[in-house]
């Protein structure tokens, strides 16, 4: 069984219990109070230097990246509906996981982070920064779903995982993109269940 360190609020947490969830994974989910500063007790930097969520544990493998967690649960499980091998898949399912974690992830982050979590204490030049990123990367995204149904093709994959946990981070802000192929997609991957038990409840009510 695997042993999952994570928050509920952690869209990187959210993307890999949603592969857990849905490909009928067992694990441990072992909380850690990102909110009362658990991530950076000893306990938990002695798992992850990095003093970020997720870390997955599998006997003496550690990995702390979130994309890298479902890249590893893929391959070790065979799970091919999640991580086809064919090389057009594949190059489709990267280049999304890499767009999402340094292009979409920093937005998201400055977006949610310093309108919501920091309220008044946030960074508003970083909030501007992030709506201004946004205003990029939703039409591409976007045109990336134009005449499909997924990222990658016409089944979900981690690749929609992943970008789907940062996009519906962001209703937290009232800044969910709000462009038809997205709202479409989003209604898709919400329509997973395993996606859909890792929604906080604003957003899953």
């Amino acid at each position: 069984m695997y042993t999952l360190y994570s928050y509920p609020v952690s869209q990187h947490s959210r993307r890999v219990i949603a592969l857990l969830e849905a490909a009928g994974l067992d694990y441990e989910n072992r909380h850690v109070a990102m909110d009362k500063g658990g991530f950076m007790k000893p306990e938990y930097l002695a798992i992850n230097p990095n003093h970020q969520l997720p870390t997955l544990v599998d006997g003496n493998i550690k990995i702390h990246e979130s994309n890298a967690i479902l890249r590893y649960l893929c391959l070790k499980h065979d799970l091919k509906e999640w991580y086809p091998d064919d090389l057009a898949s594949r190059a489709a399912i990267e280049q999304w996981l890499d767009w999402g974690q340094c292009r979409l992830g920093p937005a998201v982050v400055d977006i949610v982070l310093n309108t919501v979590f920091m309220a008044e204490n946030g960074d508003k030049a970083a909030i501007k920064r992030g709506h201004e990123k946004m205003a990029e990367l939703a039409p591409i995204l976007s045109a990336g779903l134009e005449n499909r149904d997924f990222l990658a093709g016409n089944q979900p994959t981690i690749a929609d995982l992943s970008i789907a946990s940062n996009i519906t981070h962001l209703d937290w802000a009232d800044a969910t993109p709000t462009e038809p192929n997205i709202t479409n997609w989003l209604t898709r991957i919400c329509s997973i269940e395993g996606f859909r038990k890792t929604l906080p409840q604003k957003q899953a009510a």
